[in-house]
């Protein structure tokens, strides 16, 4: 009977607290997630090509267990809070029926864990799903395809989130039952103990609520106009300014609200007056949760663009080379005329790539005049260290250069007469090719041994081996002729192999690539891979895109629930209110219209806050921390982002329905008790 009870408590406590029930699935299919991560498919693979960095994550996702299991236990404690104080009266009543305090929150318990094991059933499942679908949607993204997928399940993964999972609702449901047993039954048939609100002059309020936005506006300030340095300095002022500036914001804005309702209360109709009375009254009790909330959703908001352009903006246009061969001519000649590499090369070809003389990088009567191209960088803001390192010591044979263009179907370079082309490796990192590139279209020359030669104005960023064997910050591409008298070695640098476009076609770049891997490791030659390259960017999508989405989704959770559970508490405790102005002749309709506004003002205060801080946070974060690579595609982080607003967008009107429907539901419970009465 006793399990029968709880049973029955256990689906009535969710069928009355959906918000709660679904916030405990949507966690335990976020733990999985990142617990898992080990055992999906671009995991396994990225072990194999970059495991010391994979090793370092791993090592990092226990710390972000924690984290995680930090923040979620404050998000179930306010759920189960919420939970007990809708039931006060239901406990209250066990007591007087003489049940033993013991065996009160024996049942709690069992209740919990109850709804902690239908929890783990919905939530497990939909947690494998998702993971299968990220490891090959990861995958897709970046342009390799399948990679010999095959269904994981993670023992570690599936251990680690059941019982991080029942420790945070037990830990939970124990931190309230210790405050249950120092209530005395009569108090438990009460609404609970309303929040008294601080008394503050109106000037008080006024001046809050003008040095939270004075601060507020410092933050932006500094993080638009001054965060380009990247100073500590002003980094930790943005950060004081913007957390104190948004809790003295909603310090303040209870008083402002109260101004605001003084002017309008002559003319207003109805329960106007006492919904804006109501909202001032959370916000002036609840303005510490309020500016917890809008941070949560900023960091939510940041991390996740972040996530999204770090992990989709990548360009699939840095395969240039396929392998790259460091051994003796006529060893590498052998190797090639192999049959079973022979018909997977499309072309082979040397790569001149050397260092000038010295004659013209040490200071000699022959060295190269690069005074026309720092005079065009200093008309662009941000060059000041360009110019400073502003160096020239590699070249590389246009015919070189040009085979590497002919692979990948770029148009080749033409250099008529006295004509250059620049190239750099760090083109797609930061503001660098930016501004090189709007300095070359000003047209500049160098000049070399007293002759000025003309520099193309388009930068060439592609690289000229496979992986990361040269590391060029800005070298010369020069006629053939001209590489002769410049380069201090005359021999090739390597061998650049790309592969057969039917082989790719009808392998797949990743098979084509493995297999011709393994054909030169048991040839013994040296050589790179653009499999290094492949795994790289695997590995800062999954690090940087994978990592940061999963904590803006969390920070989102938690903000959500937060706001949602702290309003249904508020309600909680004003319940007599609603059953007052019910006595006063307020019909049921009225009063539900009132707390459908009241959430929805409630939400917007939050959440209005929250997004223009994102907004400011979101640029400051992609002019001054971290740059979209060049040749990231645009267009498509444009259309993810406006994807992840709209979804951004849904979900809160989810959150907010759900709470306007739950409180309606409340009010309308407690019309209908005044009616039996």
């Amino acid at each position: 009977m006793f399990f029968k009870q709880v049973r029955r408590n256990a689906a009535k406590n969710r069928k009355g607290n959906g918000l709660f029930f679904g916030s405990l699935v949507i966690s335990i299919v976020a733990f999985y997630t990142l617990l898992s991560l080990g055992e999906q498919d671009v995991m396994r693979y990225l072990a194999t090509v970059e495991s010391d960095a994979v090793r370092k994550l791993m090592m990092l996702l226990p710390v972000v267990y924690m984290v995680s299991l930090f923040f979620v236990f404050f998000l179930v404690y306010f759920a189960c809070r919420y939970q007990t104080d809708r039931r006060r009266r239901e406990l209250g009543m066990y007591l007087m029926l003489g049940m033993r305090r013991s065996r009160l929150f024996f049942m709690l318990f069992c209740e919990t864990l109850w709804s902690s094991l239908l929890s783990l059933l919905i939530g497990l499942p939909i947690a494998l799903f998702l993971t299968e679908g990220i490891s090959l949607a990861t995958a897709k993204v970046v342009g390799i395809g399948i990679i010999g997928h095959r269904f994981s399940l993670s023992p570690y993964g599936l251990l680690w989130t059941v019982c991080g999972f029942v420790l945070v609702q037990l830990l939970s449901m124990a931190i309230i039952c210790a405050r249950l047993a120092k209530t005395q039954p009569a108090d438990l048939f009460g609404s609970g103990d309303t929040k008294k609100q601080t008394v503050m002059s109106a000037t008080a309020s006024t001046l809050f609520f003008a040095a939270g936005l004075l601060l507020l506006l410092i933050a932006y300030y500094l993080g638009i106009a001054q965060m380009r340095t990247l100073r500590l300095s002003v980094l930790l002022s943005l950060v004081a300014c913007g957390i104190l500036g948004t809790f003295l914001l909603y310090r303040g804005l209870g008083g402002f609200l109260g101004a605001r309702i003084r002017r309008k209360s002559p003319g207003a109709l109805g329960l106007q007056t006492f919904t804006a009375r109501q909202v001032q009254e959370n916000v002036l009790s609840q303005h510490q949760s309020l500016a917890v909330s809008s941070l949560l959703l900023l960091m939510a908001l940041a991390c996740i663009s972040y996530g999204i352009s770090m992990g989709f903006g990548r360009s699939d246009d840095s395969r240039s080379v396929d392998f790259s061969l460091f051994d003796e001519e006529q060893q590498i000649d052998a190797i090639l005329e192999k049959d079973d590499i022979r018909g997977m090369v499309k072309d082979a070809y040397p790569l001149y790539l050397s260092m000038v003389k010295d004659d013209y990088y040490f200071g000699g009567e022959k060295t190269f005049d690069t005074q026309k191209l720092a005079d065009a960088l200093r008309t662009i803001d941000g060059s000041d260290n360009m110019i400073e390192n502003l160096h020239l010591e590699y070249i590389i044979a246009e015919s070189s250069y040009n085979r590497i263009l002919k692979n990948i179907g770029k148009e080749e370079l033409h250099l008529e007469g006295k004509q250059a082309a620049l190239c750099s490796s760090l083109a797609r990192d930061g503001d660098f090719g930016t501004i090189l590139e709007g300095a070359l279209k000003k047209g500049v020359s160098i000049g070399i041994d007293g002759k000025d030669y003309g520099i193309l104005p388009t930068l060439y960023y592609h690289n000229v081996v496979a992986d990361r064997a040269i590391t060029l910050y800005m070298a010369l591409i020069v006629p053939d002729d001209l590489y002769q008298t410049l380069a201090r070695n005359q021999e090739p640098y390597c061998r650049n192999l790309s592969l057969s476009d039917e082989v790719v076609e009808s392998m797949g770049l990743m098979q084509a690539v493995q297999k011709m891997n393994s054909l030169l490791t048991a040839s013994g030659i040296e050589y790179d891979s653009f499999l290094g390259g492949i795994g790289r960017n695997l590995f800062y999508t999954v690090a940087a895109s994978y990592l940061t989405i999963y904590l803006g989704i969390l920070f989102w959770l938690i903000a959500n629930t937060v706001i949602g559970l702290n309003y249904l508490i508020s309600q909680r405790q004003t319940k007599g209110r609603y059953e007052t102005l019910a006595i006063l002749g307020a019909d049921t309709d009225s009063m539900c219209r009132s707390v459908k506004k009241q959430i929805g003002i409630y939400f917007s205060l939050v959440l209005c806050v929250a997004l223009v801080s994102s907004a400011a946070a979101i640029y400051t974060m992609f002019t001054s921390f971290t740059k979209l690579p060049l040749g990231a595609s645009i267009s498509t982080v444009a259309a993810l982002s406006a994807a992840a607003l709209a979804f951004f967008g849904a979900v809160e009107a989810v959150y907010i329905y759900i709470v306007k429907r739950t409180a309606v539901r409340e009010i309308k419970d407690s019309a209908a008790e005044q009616r039996d009465l």
